[in-house]
């Protein structure tokens, strides 16, 4: 069962009496428990994209469902849907979290019973209590963010679309952040995450749609399209600089030695050779050498391959 079916949606434009395709032919599906990270360059597509699966602008082709229900046909299947946009702009910032929520919790359908009984459980769940009654304004940018998400919840949707959900936030917060995504989805959401840290992408997706000019170019699993352009080499930190003699003996065996203490081995079959010229000297670490997915999106962009297999 998916929580989000969009297939064969196409959108297309007429600007200076030319027809644009903004969208061609993207399909995309998420399962229950399962982030998937919509990334692709700007202009790419993926705005169009998302505002065919909210309900925004109808698509000239396709379908979207959310929970089994068409959003373009059936307004109510909007009330399993949630957002958290760039910026907090699904917040009113002179309203306190407690006002927010109860507002929104009202605005999706809820009595203002069940939204503040709801939105007092989100609120303690994450640690806000204490500013329940602060204007949003005059919190942290990572305290908004929370509100944000608590206000994206107020309702239990079944699908939750992240717009850039750690987008200037310093590092205690932003850590906070993956653990509320990482939170949600154990409990039931799927999640839409469109982001430009791709770091935040990879630490926190279980799939990859990469959209190019209102296409999908590829659509994996995270870990798969990372071991595709993964090689098999090796990285050996020494704590002590490797003296001449053995620095020849390495290279002659096809070893890379960088920095008088960085070893690379590209033939895997060499490693434990590598480690016996290097005995006694005092290791830091061995490492595989894995791409990641910022060099991966930049390739794949540049080149314009597609891979879904």
């Amino acid at each position: 069962m998916y929580v989000l079916e969009a297939y064969n949606l196409k959108k297309t434009y007429r600007q200076n009496n030319q027809i644009i395709e903004a969208v061609k032919n993207v399909s995309l599906a998420i399962h229950p428990k399962e982030v998937l990270a919509f990334l692709g360059p700007n202009g790419a597509g993926k705005t169009t994209t998302i505002k065919m699966i909210a309900g925004l602008i109808h698509p000239d082709r396709g379908s979207v469902k959310i929970a089994g229900s068409d959003p373009h046909r059936n307004s109510a299947a909007l009330q399993n849907l949630g957002a958290v946009l760039e910026g907090n702009r699904n917040l009113y910032w002179r309203l306190t979290p407690e006002e927010n929520l109860e507002y929104f919790g009202v605005l999706k359908g809820l009595t203002r019973q069940q939204a503040r009984r709801s939105g007092m459980e989100l609120l303690e769940r994450f640690g806000l209590m204490h500013k329940r009654l602060t204007p949003v304004q005059q919190l942290s940018r990572g305290m908004q963010q929370k509100v944000a998400f608590a206000v994206a919840l107020i309702h239990q949707p079944q699908l939750l679309l992240l717009d850039e959900p750690t987008l200037g936030l310093d590092v205690e917060a932003t850590e906070n952040v993956k653990v509320l995504v990482r939170e949600i989805v154990a409990n039931g959401c799927a999640i839409l995450l469109t982001t430009h840290q791709l770091t935040i992408a990879e630490e926190l997706s279980d799939r990859i749609a990469i959209i190019q000019k209102g296409e999908i170019s590829t659509q994996l699993p995270t870990q798969q399209l990372i071991r595709k352009f993964s090689g098999s080499s090796y990285k050996i930190e020494t704590e002590t600089a490797i003296d001449a003699r053995r620095i020849e003996v390495l290279e002659t065996i096809g070893a890379k030695v960088v920095e008088s203490n960085i070893i690379y081995v590209e033939h895997p079959e060499f490693l434990y050779k590598v480690l016996e010229i290097l005995n006694p000297i005092p290791l830091h670490r061995i490492e595989k050498a894995e791409a990641d997915l910022t060099q991966i999106f930049l390739k794949l962009i540049r080149e314009g391959n597609n891979i879904n297999a």
